[in-house]
């Protein structure tokens, strides 16, 4: 390929260390894409002739048709997925597959084909996040009334809905879906024709290209665009916050499946068993997504420390790019599809959950609004009446809508029968009906919202 500078092939060593065929051959069909369009390009622009053009795509054609059937053949000397291409191209249609490469580089050859295959990652993770808000949303519909405890610090808090609290993760993966769309319209700018790094003298047409690959536009800076790698490391940190907020589910999940808690029960099929206590069902896929979040922290890292110093234009350290952008796909459409099957066969106690949130004291902030609202008295004051009850409720072993109305009034003379009216916890969380609130019919109403952005 470029041996004519040199007097000797590389050592094989350098072969080794200097071949990424093993990683980039995923691009295969990226690359053949965009050599297409190219080569389309040229012949539109007499830069080749129409005959050499239409042998280099039904070439090309045929190349496909071959690797969607079988295994490339790796040469380590031909180094990557471009030259692979060429290669065969050669073999096909002989010389004509020489004029392919005019007026590119696999500089922005390289830059556009991994543009093409993040765009298609972000297709597709897509497509598994709106799965899994269809499957969170399903059960937090068939939950929208059933109680739990809300909690701060892991302390029971206030009553909620599990409806409530899956709808949380629903807005979350809202978010998720919102980075990588905005990180799909950034990264959607063709580098083809930017050349090694300074453009081209030959008269090319890369709006034309542009289009044909379904960019926006062309890239507006050839330096840049060879050396850009800014659309990966994007990409890699909305796959990191994606595998945040499944993780912090998968947490919820682990802690809730344990004997302490049992507020669910994990479908056989998401679990493990033990090698020596038959009784165990491990919640196995949701630790391990869990860990996954370290996999996306350390790809991104990886990419960053490969580009923090890096001069313009191109340099073959870029050349790691792509391992991190694939391992990072490839876990996270694995965890989105371990997630969406876990949350579709969860068993939820609601029993169990309703009592728990009855425990702790958890309507006690509704006794405090109960005095500012029905009594006049200021928040501050009412927090300290209600800390009071509280503190008699825990002496006697009681919960707040156990205490008798006597025991009350003698705590604060402005408390009266109706405060009954709000210390269940059914009466609570059918309370906030606040604009995104957990009663029950602000849950459904953001259901019905939700619904519509997935859609």
């Amino acid at each position: 390929m470029w041996g004519g500078r040199f007097a000797a092939g590389p050592a094989a060593i350098m072969q080794e260390i200097n071949a990424s065929i093993g990683v980039d051959k995923r691009m295969w069909r990226e690359d053949i894409e965009g050599s297409r369009a190219h080569a389309a390009m040229l012949a539109a622009q007499n830069i080749i002739s129409a005959d050499d053009a239409a042998a280099i795509d039904a070439g090309l054609a045929e190349i496909a048709a071959e690797w969607e059937t079988g295994p490339i053949e790796e040469d380590l000397a031909l180094e990557d997925i471009h030259m692979h291409v060429e290669a065969r191209l050669k073999e096909k249609i002989g010389d004509a597959a020489g004029r392919l490469h005019t007026a590119r580089s696999r500089n922005d050859q390289v830059a556009t084909d991994l543009r093409l295959w993040v765009r298609g990652a972000i297709d597709r993770l897509d497509a598994g996040l709106t799965a899994f808000q269809s499957a969170l949303l399903m059960r937090a519909e068939e939950h929208a009334a059933s109680v739990m405890p809300g909690f701060t610090h892991l302390q029971t808090a206030q009553p909620v809905t599990l409806g409530h609290h899956l709808m949380a993760y629903v807005e979350m993966i809202r978010r998720d879906r919102g980075r990588f769309a905005d990180a799909r319209a950034r990264l959607n700018e063709s580098p083809l024709g930017a050349a090694a790094l300074a453009g081209t003298g030959f008269a090319i047409d890369r709006q034309m290209t542009s289009e044909r690959l379904g960019f926006d536009r062309p890239t507006a800076n050839s330096l840049d665009a060879v050396s850009d790698r800014d659309f990966a490391l994007e990409f890699l940190t909305c796959c990191l916050q994606a595998g945040l907020h499944l993780s912090r589910l998968s947490e919820e999940v682990v802690i809730w499946a344990s004997q302490p808690w049992s507020f669910v029960k994990l479908p056989d099929e998401y679990s493990t068993g033990s090698s020596i206590m038959p009784q165990k069902r491990n919640p196995d896929a949701a630790e391990l997504v869990r860990a996954k979040a370290g996999l996306f922290m350390g790809a991104l890292t990886r990419l960053a420390t490969v580009m923090k110093g890096l001069p313009l234009a191109y340099s073959k350290d870029m050349q790691e790019d792509k391992a991190p952008v694939f391992e990072a796909y490839d876990t996270l459409a694995l965890a989105l599809a371990a997630m969406t099957g876990m949350v579709d066969g969860l068993a939820f106690d609601t029993d169990r959950m309703k009592a728990a949130a009855s425990a702790g004291h958890s309507t006690a902030t509704d006794l405090a609004d109960w005095l500012v609202r029905e009594a006049g008295v200021p928040f501050r004051q009412a927090h300290h009446i209600t800390g009071r009850a509280v503190a008699e409720a825990e002496r006697r072993s009681a919960m707040l809508a156990d205490l008798p109305l006597d025991v009350l009034t003698g705590i604060d003379e402005r408390i009266d029968e109706r405060v009954y009216d709000v210390l269940s916890v059914d009466a609570s969380v059918a309370s906030r009906t606040s604009f995104g609130g957990t009663a029950p019919d602000q849950v459904r109403a953001r259901i019905v919202d939700a619904r519509k952005d997935v859609k």
